[in-house]
């Protein structure tokens, strides 16, 4: 089991990251709200919480900002129904103080504005995950993580548009979707995690 990674950004794409550990490059998956703690650049050193899934067709690296963040993704995936890639969307569109806030308050027209979420997969969530969150203790600086909006930008334009609906079209949203969500912010200046960061607060 890998669970740690310390290297450098070389790529990203979200919902994807390659990281140069000692010359080995390891492609990742992420949620967004690892990504809204990424350097803006790439050849960064980072520290990443790792998680292994191992299936029949492929071997699959996920990687997290915070170990808080990887138990989430760990809790997720044992609720039936939410494979990695829905858990992944889940901590895309809020993070873990998010979650565990519409979870204990059994707010389910939150949780099914996630794509891969109807309705009873949300009764499910809330149902099998109350109790396992009922003692959580997660850092207070996570309150801001979906919300808050970097003090520069850098110039992208169509460039990161295209990467910003890419991005979302992989966590799940339609193409269609994706690129009205995008085109309602008007600004092309943005990053594309920014772009994202944006696009998800308006569709939740």
């Amino acid at each position: 089991m890998i669970g740690r990674l310390t290297g450098i950004i070389l790529e990203k794409q979200p919902p994807y990251l390659l990281i140069d550990v000692n010359g080995v490059g390891y492609e990742c998956q992420a949620p967004m709200n690892t990504f809204y703690h990424l350097p803006e650049d790439s050849n960064h050193s980072v520290v990443l919480h790792t998680h292994l899934a191992i299936s029949e067709n492929a071997h699959t690296l996920f990687a997290f900002f915070s170990m808080e963040e990887r138990k989430l993704f760990r809790e997720l995936i044992k609720v039936n129904g939410v494979g990695p890639k829905l858990a992944l969307a889940i901590l895309s569109a809020m993070n873990v103080v998010e979650f565990v806030h519409h979870i204990h308050q059994e707010e389910a027209s939150t949780l099914v504005k996630i794509p891969g979420v109807g309705k009873k997969t949300a009764e499910r969530l809330i149902i099998e995950m109350k109790d396992r969150l009922k003692d959580w203790q997660v850092p207070q600086d996570n309150r801001s993580v979906a919300t808050s909006t970097p003090d520069s930008f850098t110039a992208g334009g169509q460039a990161n548009i295209q990467e910003a609906i890419s991005g979302l079209v992989a966590l799940g949203y339609k193409p269609a979707e994706a690129s009205k969500a995008i085109s309602r912010l008007d600004d092309d200046s943005l990053p594309a995690a920014t772009l994202i960061r944006l696009a998800l607060k308006n569709m939740m």
